[in-house]
């Protein structure tokens, strides 16, 4: 049913404060895109042991997991002069930006061991600052508007400019590999590393200044937030995560972004070795940068075709069914890969790309749009503080779980199926079932998470009636 509801001007977010949004979300997206990039160089560039690097891209992840929501709960029940969020987002956003750059200043000159305890202490450091900019800044976006139509014009524009780093970070590997621009791969490390630094700082400070959330100053029981009160501080942590997870439309939005994301990224690297061995046979020399421009083309493609019409799906239709309908065409376009991957057009591999897009580009527009609905059922049921820091934070600990089993998961597929990287061609049989994994694993999980958003109820009309409610009771925020 398309809503016929116009957004008042208090509901609506101005394109400046979006803008600077979105500015945020380009940071949130280029530090892991360059971090995916960049450790490829551990390997390559500073002589690191496999099995140390792997190691490095694992230990971090259980740290990440554990702040999370400790900063969101922290941010949640902050009290100052400039709200609940921005003050992190400000300082979190220099730290980050100072310590991803320190983080690959390493030697090649250095031990392995050396090189290992100092990237995995730095990774550490890094991960804090990114904790205290990325928490709050996923929160602030939840509060910057209560209207169910801008919340997801809002989270469309916010990735439609994040997801320009993924059209950015697949070339940093051709830059900092080419010969002709830096000496060594390690110096190419080192001075991209500084690049993407400045740019991040410059970017990641908009939000900070920018960016206005709810008028938090009468928003009553929040937690006081001293080191005499840290026992009580996490209880009081539990008790909100357990609230969050006995959210079951939350729950829900959860378990398909586990699902689609997760089937996605087992199978990411498939597709380059498909571009690698079975359309070119084995050659690096002859494979160049197609998947460069094939990665860069699905990001591009997300960001200015796929996201604006989802958004424009999801005012007709409503957040739900544009989810389903979205995910039910990524499905078409993974299927599609088996006849458009072939050795004898190398441009067939680009026509699935506008299908598979609806994937991954409407899943974070309309789920973190859903996301701030469900905030507002918490509050109905559990009244103040309001979570969003606590559900941001939750939210995007199961997309970094699976990010994280993603990796462990596509090593064993590539074992189970006999994949050899070391080998200089595959054989036939490989690479058979090497194709029918890169299409049947996404097409299930995309499929079984349409089977957890059937019943989705925060429908507009439930939305609408739940914020009426709300503003009864306490005012307008």
């Amino acid at each position: 049913m398309m809503s016929n509801t116009k957004i008042t001007a208090k509901d609506r977010v101005p394109i400046g404060q979006k803008a600077a949004f979105g500015a945020g979300h380009l940071v949130l997206n280029l530090y892991p895109g360059a971090l995916g990039f960049f450790m490829f160089f551990l390997l390559t560039a500073f002589g690191m042991d496999p099995f140390l690097a792997g190691l490095l891209g694992g230990l971090p992840r259980f740290f990440d997991a554990v702040t999370d929501p400790i900063m969101g709960f922290i941010s949640d029940n902050t009290s100052s002069k400039w709200g609940r969020r921005r003050p992190y987002i400000l300082v979190g956003g220099i730290l980050s930006a100072i310590t991803f750059v320190l983080l690959w200043q390493l030697d090649e000159n250095n031990s392995s061991n050396y090189n290992f305890w100092y990237f995995l202490i730095m990774s550490m450091v890094f991960l804090i600052g990114n904790t205290m900019f990325a928490t709050p800044l996923v929160g602030l976006g939840y509060e910057m508007t209560s209207d169910y139509n801008e919340r997801t014009r809002l989270m469309a524009f916010s990735q439609t400019v994040g997801l320009l780093a993924w059209v950015i970070v697949p070339w940093f590997w051709v830059i900092i590999a080419d010969p002709d621009i830096f000496s060594n791969q390690a110096e190419g490390v080192r001075t991209m590393a500084i690049y993407v630094g400045v740019v991040c700082l410059f970017l990641g400070l908009l939000p900070a200044i920018f960016c206005r959330g709810i008028d938090a100053s009468h928003m009553g029981n929040r937690k006081k937030l001293t080191l005499t009160s840290v026992f009580s501080n996490l209880k009081d942590l539990f008790i909100s995560i357990k609230e969050a997870v006995k959210n079951r439309p939350f729950m829900k939005l959860c378990g398909a972004t586990f699902l689609v994301f997760n089937g996605y990224q087992i199978v990411a690297s498939f597709s380059f070795f498909i571009f690698v061995f079975y359309i070119f046979n084995g050659s690096y020399e002859a494979t160049a940068t197609w998947p460069a421009w094939f990665s860069s083309m699905g990001a591009l493609v997300s960001a200015f075709l796929v996201i604006p019409i989802v958004s424009a799906m999801s005012g007709k239709w409503g957040k739900k069914n544009a989810f389903i309908i979205s995910t039910a065409l990524s499905i078409v376009g993974y299927i599609m890969k088996w006849w458009a991957f072939t050795p004898d057009n190398i441009w067939l591999s680009f026509i699935p790309i506008p299908l598979m897009s609806f994937g991954l580009g409407s899943l974070f527009t309309l789920m973190m749009s859903m996301t701030a609905d469900v905030c507002d059922l918490d509050e109905l049921r559990n009244g103040m503080p309001r979570k969003e820091g606590t559900f941001g934070a939750l939210y995007w600990w199961v997309v970094k779980l699976g990010q994280g089993l993603a990796l462990v998961l596509g090593g064993l597929v590539l074992k189970l199926i006999g994949f050899d990287g070391n080998a200089a061609t595959q054989t036939a049989d490989t690479l058979t079932k090497l194709r029918i994994a890169d299409i049947v694993i996404p097409v299930v999980t995309a499929g079984l998470a349409i089977w957890v958003m059937w019943k989705y109820s925060l429908s507009e009309e439930r939305a609408k009636e739940i914020k009426a409610q709300l503003e009864e009771r306490r005012g307008v925020l």
